[in-house]
């Protein structure tokens, strides 16, 4: 049985990571870390653990934490994990870090996005970017997974096999995405107030978002090309999912077989992206509380681009789910385990 500790558990990604794990046949949770309730009962916290979780909360001492557990999750803001992490941390205990600490290659980069000092730069070399339908065999050997970020997971995945084959113009790749509150997280801020949300949908981080680097990075790898791309978050009035919807003009004519062989041929065997039939389209509610992805695409042969769209439940296969996922791989599990979720409904 896999032992896990979790810094930041009370968060709405580690709450998740908490719930998936709670289900989990050869993982358990043996440290609930969250420096807000230190010595608080779990499950006066989170009601839904009632009677589920028996256990208190405790501090982020990383180091305590490495000599009594197998993994550590850092579900906690930029910047913590990369203050923690050592050496001899990492040669005791594997960590997976839903934080962007380590997922950007350049560090100068990640400085001028996050404006934060970067407090452990020598381990970025290292960091696994942990998109497990990219980089599975490089997760299953890792000691330090940099989890990938809910809108990049969405984005990614959605573009991958068109910007691997070299089908679309990269340099003209727009994405526009919609996330439900959740992804903000659970602190207190006036403009995730019910008030301020409901019945209101708004862009923000306009040309300026973080996550903007981490999608440009990861579809440069798989194109072979710098990208440079706009990208455009909003908040729409829901609780769970991201929709994306990304535009790009094709490098020459395709018919809809032929693109839709291209994403057969890299998510056929993926058991947590489905592309869907023809002219359907992504809806959140259809991967509501799962591990999947739906993803599908419409040519439109008058201006010469590809419509390219993605759902995903941003606490999910966003955040807590793809971190299981990716500690199923590095202990050599079912990749599966624990994540075979079917999507709520209504």
């Amino acid at each position: 049985m896999i032992k896990a500790g979790i810094i930041g558990s009370t968060g709405y990604a580690g709450g998740e990571l908490v719930r998936i794990l709670s289900a989990h046949k050869e993982a358990e949770v043996k440290w609930y870390g969250s420096r807000s309730y230190i010595d608080q009962n779990y499950a006066k916290v989170y009601r839904n653990m009632f009677q589920i979780v028996d256990a208190v909360c405790m501090d982020d001492n990383m180091e305590q934490l490495a000599e009594q557990v197998d993994v550590i999750f850092t579900a906690t803001p930029q910047g913590l994990c990369a203050s923690l992490v050592n050496e001899d941390i990492l040669s005791k205990v594997k960590i997976i870090d839903l934080s962007a600490d380590f997922r950007i290659r350049d560090v100068s980069v990640y400085e001028q996005w996050y404006g934060i000092e970067h407090k452990s730069p020598r381990f970025i070399g290292e960091a696994v970017y942990g998109l497990c339908e990219v980089n599975r065999e490089e997760i299953k050997k890792a000691r330090l997974v940099a989890n990938p970020g809910c809108y990049t997971t969405c984005s990614i995945l959605t573009a991958y096999p068109l910007a691997k084959e070299g089908l679309i113009d990269m340099n003209t790749l727009i994405i526009d995405a919609k996330s439900g509150t959740s992804g903000a997280g659970r602190g207190a801020k006036v403009p995730n107030l019910f008030c301020e949300v409901n019945e209101n949908m708004k862009a923000y981080g306009v040309a300026s978002h973080r996550h903007t680097p981490e999608i440009e990075e990861q579809l440069g790898y798989a194109s072979g090309e710098k990208v440079l791309l706009n990208f455009t978050p909003h908040l729409v009035p829901m609780n769970r999912g991201i929709l994306a919807t990304e535009y790009a003009a094709l490098k020459r004519e395709v018919s809809y077989e032929e693109v839709k062989a291209v994403y057969d041929q890299y998510y056929a065997g993926e058991q947590f992206v489905r592309v869907l039939d023809r002219d359907e389209c992504p809806e959140t509610k259809w991967v509501e509380g799962s591990n999947y992805v739906d993803v599908n695409f419409k040519i439109d042969s008058r201006t010469g681009r590809i419509i390219m769209m993605g759902a995903i439940d941003n606490l999910v296969k966003g955040a807590a789910g793809q971190a299981v996922q990716n500690m199923n791989l590095m202990f050599g599990l079912k990749e599966s385990e624990g994540l075979e979720l079917v999507p709520m409904f209504p």
